[in-house]
């Protein structure tokens, strides 16, 4: 590999369950070309993938708890080498589209993600799965401003610096989003690659329901936002409130007008449309709150 960085500095983080068809062919690759420090965090798997994978060379650590994304936190609290790369273990990713992402750090991103819709293979994506994906990173783009076009890739990298500054807590498949959103909260350099993403093989069984995966990865989504763009959340509360309130005293008019009263309600519609306002203000608050923060943040770290 013609590069500046070393491959001993770099660690190939592969969090598993159950991969024993890909896993073997994965690392072996990966010390082909030339990277010998690989850790697989594996989640207990049923079948023979963390035998596999030691004897392919790899450090193998058990999860100590449940969940993508406890083995990353796990291992993001373990590993020390100045760059990691994080690749899924399913063998959907190329492990010799890794000079990407080397050449990526070398140009100064502390955080890269692997675009999967850059170059689909046949049968990659069900259009259930594109759909999905397009309206999650729709939606990201609206909470968070960082218009990318593949926030729930599985091949990443990232600098020793962006792993600290990084405060993470997702434990499942949200651990994607979290990450994103972390990185776009600090101001990290986050630079998005093409790369190919193949379809499953066969013989490998996914562990993402597309449906509820997809709800709870929309929620992680607008929950986050509460404190990272609180203008976003107070503003989409307040729109939806302010709508009910509306809704709510059309029909008190029109029964008003029929001769029909309806003194209670009335107060209750106004409550809720002053509390919709209310929540505008909010909004306001809060971003004024969050740009004064990165404000402080961003002298903080030239003063540093």
């Amino acid at each position: 590999m013609n590069s500046t960085i070393n491959p001993e500095d770099v660690c190939i983080f592969i969090p598993t369950l159950n991969e024993s068809h890909t896993i073997g062919g994965l690392i072996d690759e990966f010390k082909t070309l030339g990277f010998s420090n690989i850790l697989v965090m594996d989640g207990h798997s049923k079948d023979n993938t963390a035998d596999i994978a030691r004897k392919a060379g790899a450090n193998v650590v058990m999860q100590t708890g449940k969940g993508k994304g406890q083995a990353v936190i796990q291992a993001f609290d373990t590993i020390d080498s100045p760059y990691v790369i994080m690749i899924d273990g399913d063998g959907t990713y190329l492990p010799d589209e890794v000079h990407l992402f080397i050449e990526a750090f070398e140009q100064g991103a502390g955080h890269i993600i692997g675009d999967r819709f850059a170059n689909p293979g046949k049968g990659a994506f069900t259009r259930l799965n594109s759909f999905g994906n397009k309206i999650l990173n729709k939606m990201f783009g609206f909470a968070y401003g960082g218009w990318l076009s593949d926030i729930l890739s599985g091949y990443r990298g990232f600098t020793s610096e962006t792993i600290s500054m990084m405060l993470l807590s997702q434990t499942g498949f949200g651990i994607e989003t979290e990450m994103t959103v972390e990185c776009v909260r600090n101001e990290v350099d986050i630079k998005v690659i093409p790369i190919t993403y193949l379809a499953r093989a066969e013989a490998a069984v996914t562990k993402l329901n597309p449906l509820t995966d997809g709800l709870r990865i929309g929620r992680t989504i607008f929950n986050m936002a509460k404190i990272n763009n609180p203008l976003f959340y107070f503003s989409v509360m307040g729109g939806v409130t302010v709508f009910i309130g509306l809704i709510m005293g059309i029909y008190v008019v029109h029964e008003w007008l029929a001769n029909v009263n309806h003194v209670l309600l009335a107060l209750l519609t106004t409550l809720i449309i002053m509390s919709g306002l209310q929540m505008f203000i909010f909004a306001m608050m809060g971003d004024l709150i969050v740009s004064l923060h990165k404000e402080t943040m961003r002298g903080f770290r030239k003063n540093k």
